[in-house]
């Protein structure tokens, strides 16, 4: 880079080290890192049976091994965001890749039964480590690219995301039956130590010299809030939406939630600026955010376990079916950033939305025990469709905030999508299980109590164990009966998919008036 650029960017707000790499070494740092975040969230979704196994749990343990790291993950990005812009990004992009390999190590090493808890800590502290690779990580790329080679840049963090999607479930399969849960578990960290290797030697620091102390009491009440709602969610299924083990953590996460809003209001320096929701493309924007977490990520968690635990596929053949639904995330967001020389953002994203919409109904119709001749074409579509926005939703993002608070601005957007992840899986699941508990009580219909406690372990994979709840019900009816839920709750997916795509459409068009950096 010239001298010039170097000046006119420091003088922008952002001060770069003297450290000089091409952004090419840098950009591909940062797509190293963005591949090991889906490996550490799809991987454990795969090896959950096996988990169980060798580590014991009951099912509120087992939820928890997804839960935890999407929780800590989500809650922390934007306090992540603005640690990066005042401590350095790259330090704090090389802690975070350190972070998640550690943890990654720690987690192979246990053993017996009851080291699930502490399974489930290191996941949490893996996800605090995700989110400050994925936030620093972006953000310092965002420096050293201009503003038109940066959506190009990018992009191709995204498919680096998408390639990890498509081909983590495979690789998990693969590593499952080759090594074991340990190496599906080593696959992220292995990953991760490349990127920190190579973002030591070639990304320059940069800092925002603007930028103020870290917002913690934002972040602490935010952190609270979505913990809350999360233990309150996945109590329901056992305890019920009425018990008061669900209902006071869910008060608790609303009055965290409004604590959160409040200390935003008087901080001078909030954590997440609270008026950019007055703009429609904004509001659009963070919409499309959390739109793939109920319509595509949840079913990266559902499928592996009903394929590997309820129907009794094996690793590899599941991950080759897991393979089909990722596959497009390989080359459709790249189609989707092509396509906007003629369309606009607003259609491709609604377009992708309703073909995904589509495809859920498809796959509600597909029972247990279809192969990839039933279920591979439904699975495309699905995919095929959430690759459209997915290609074009981190350029959209970054549009929104000044280049200088790009911390901010890809903290925002990446809280609203993991958090909206992390939020859709508990929900999900415990949609599944109350719908499992409402069909396996017309398979024994004689049964009082236990319907709630095998609905869960279908919903972790343990048809074992949920046999023995349901004395006198054969295999196959318990399978009809997953069935029948199952579809029930792709038909709402797909209505609330349909539902999202008419009102980001609505709000990406009516976005005139958002600011642009």
């Amino acid at each position: 880079m010239s001298s010039s650029t170097s000046s006119s960017r420091a003088s922008a707000g952002t001060h770069l080290s003297a450290t000089r790499a091409s952004p090419v070494w840098v950009l591909l740092s940062v797509c190293l890192a963005a591949l090991a975040m889906p490996l550490s969230f799809t991987g454990p979704a795969v090896a959950l049976p096996a988990l169980r196994e060798a580590l014991g749990g009951g099912p509120l343990a087992l939820n928890w091994v997804t839960n935890a790291f999407m929780l800590s993950f989500g809650a922390t990005l934007m306090a992540a965001g603005a640690l990066a812009d005042v401590h350095g990004r790259r330090r704090v992009f090389l802690w975070g890749l350190a972070i998640v390999g550690a943890s990654a190590l720690a987690q192979a090493c246990l053993q017996g039964h009851g080291a699930i808890v502490g399974f489930d800590l290191l996941r949490a502290l893996q996800g605090l480590g995700a989110a400050a690779a994925l936030a620093a990580g972006t953000a310092g790329l965002a420096q050293v690219y201009d503003a038109g080679q940066r959506t190009r840049a990018f992009s191709l963090v995204g498919t680096s995301f998408g390639v990890g999607l498509a081909l983590g479930p495979l690789l998990s399969g693969w590593l499952l039956e080759a090594v074991g849960w340990r190496g599906v578990v080593l696959s992220a960290g292995v990953v991760a130590l490349a990127a920190l290797v190579l973002g030591r030697r070639c990304m320059p620091e940069s800092r925002n010299p603007q930028a103020q102390r870290l917002d913690v009491p934002g972040a602490l009440w935010f952190t609270l809030a979505l913990a809350l709602l999360t233990w309150g969610v996945l109590q329901a299924p056992e305890a019920g939406w009425a018990h008061a083990r669900t209902l006071l953590p869910l008060a608790a996460a609303l009055l965290a939630a409004a604590a959160f809003v409040r200390v935003e209001r008087r901080s001078p320096h909030p954590m997440l600026d609270l008026s950019l929701f007055r703009y429609p493309r904004f509001v659009g924007v963070q919409l499309l955010a959390a739109a793939p977490a109920y319509a595509f990520v949840v079913l990266l968690v559902l499928l592996p376990v009903r394929f590997i635990g309820v129907e009794g596929m094996a690793p590899l053949g599941a991950g080759r079916l897991m393979f089909v639904l990722s596959l497009p995330m390989l080359f459709v967001p790249l189609l989707a950033g092509w396509l906007t020389r003629w369309l606009s953002a607003a259609l491709l994203c609604a377009a992708g939305l309703l073909v995904c919409a589509a495809g859920l109904l498809w796959l509600g119709r597909c029972a247990p025990g279809a192969g990839l001749a039933q279920m591979g074409a439904p699975l495309a579509l699905i995919g095929l469709g959430i690759g459209l926005p997915w290609g074009l939703m981190d350029g959209l993002a970054v549009s929104v905030v000044p280049r200088e608070r790009a911390g901010m601005a890809t903290g925002i957007f990446s809280t609203v999508r993991v958090a909206g992840e992390g939020i859709a899986l508990a929900v999900v699941g415990a949609a599944l299980a109350v719908l499992l508990a409402r069909e396996l009580a017309l398979v024994s219909p004689s049964l009082v109590s236990g319907l709630s406690e095998a609905a869960q372990m279908l919903v972790t994979g343990n048809m074992d164990g949920a046999l023995g709840l349901l004395p006198g019900a054969a295999m196959a009816q318990v399978l009809q009966a997953y069935g029948r839920a199952f579809s029930t709750l792709l038909d709402l997916l797909a209505g609330i998919t349909l539902v999202t795509a008419v009102s980001v459409f609505a709000f990406l068009r009516a976005g005139a008036d958002m600011p642009h950096a």
